[in-house]
């Protein structure tokens, strides 16, 4: 690519209109910052839901100003999700972003089985990496939200993010099955759920990509690496997607690719009523929280083209 992943997704989203966004317990710099910077963009228009003297107190502090954001005061970080979540199901947002809290506290709102927002489909995060030694953009799921995936699970987890690829309009998407190893063994049941992810999309139960796995990280992304094991299909050295076995291995490699490699992320969490923008609190650019609200604001619109 000429421009980065990030830039690409910017310029998708410039001709849209701002997504109204609940900002979740914004009370530190990174989170009012990333929230001023996606607003001054165009890309959402932001509504903070937390402690409003905490929230004032960190603006003041950083001198980010939010004086055009409204803010809807609530007693503390669980109560903050809490009313976000109801402000989806109001229909008066069009996505969450977390700010300063735990993922396992907004998620816990968001997974309310009374009060929720949970839809027919599991919930799962997509991480769009922008990779420079990388000949295209990169996805990778899910590194966040479901630990150790079963079967099904996993169909709904790489389905969202063929769903997330789409919206780029850059093809149809090639899905590595990733695992330790490149052939089915019985004693690494990731291998069992590769093989048996891609019979499901031959059936037409994954749907809008091409599957292949159980594939090594290496032949994944390395045609050289696929040849020198004798691995030749359309996606092994090609993938536009990595599905990883578990949060462990997910949220390891992303983090290993982050921290030794400064590899950015834009993040978000699909399979709910709305998209969740979930970036890292170790997100170092406003950048990548932008282009994580752009990639919000761009799934929205494709999903609305869809449904016309």
């Amino acid at each position: 690519m000429s421009i980065s992943v990030f830039e690409y997704i910017m310029q998708l989203q410039q001709p849209l209109k701002p997504i109204t966004t609940a900002v979740v317990h914004p009370v530190d710099e990174l989170s009012l910052s990333g929230t001023v910077d996606a607003f001054k963009k165009g890309i959402i228009s932001p509504i903070l839901v937390g402690p409003k003297q905490k929230i004032l107190a960190a603006a003041n502090k950083y001198d980010i100003d939010i004086l055009n954001i409204p803010i809807i005061a609530t007693p503390h970080s669980h109560a903050a999700a809490e009313k976000a979540v109801e402000l989806v199901r109001e229909g008066k947002v069009e996505a969450l972003m977390k700010g300063k809290l735990h993922t396992d506290e907004l998620m816990s709102a968001v997974l309310d089985k009374a009060k929720g927002l949970r839809t027919g489909r599991r919930m799962s995060h997509i991480l769009t990496m922008d990779v420079p030694s990388y000949h295209k953009p990169l996805l990778l799921t899910d590194a966040a939200i479901n630990i150790s995936p079963s079967l099904m699970t996993k169909k709904d987890i790489t389905q969202n993010a063929i769903d997330l690829f789409l919206s780029l309009k850059k093809g149809t998407p090639k899905v590595a099955i990733v695992s330790a190893v490149e052939t089915v063994t019985e004693s690494i049941p990731s291998t069992l759920d590769a093989t048996a992810l891609c019979k499901m999309a031959e059936r037409g139960q994954i749907t809008n990509a091409i599957l292949d796995g159980p594939l090594g990280f290496d032949n994944a992304i390395s045609k050289q690496a696929a040849k020198a094991k004798g691995i030749y299909s359309e996606v092994a050295g090609d993938a536009d997607i990595i599905v990883v076995p578990d949060l462990e291995s997910g949220n390891m490699l992303y983090k290993q690719m982050s921290f030794l490699f400064q590899v950015e992320s834009a993040g978000i969490v699909l399979g709910a009523r709305v998209p969740i923008i979930l970036t890292s609190r170790a997100t170092r650019s406003d950048l990548a929280r932008s282009a994580s609200c752009a990639l919000a604001a761009v799934y929205l619109n494709a999903q609305a083209v869809l449904t016309q």
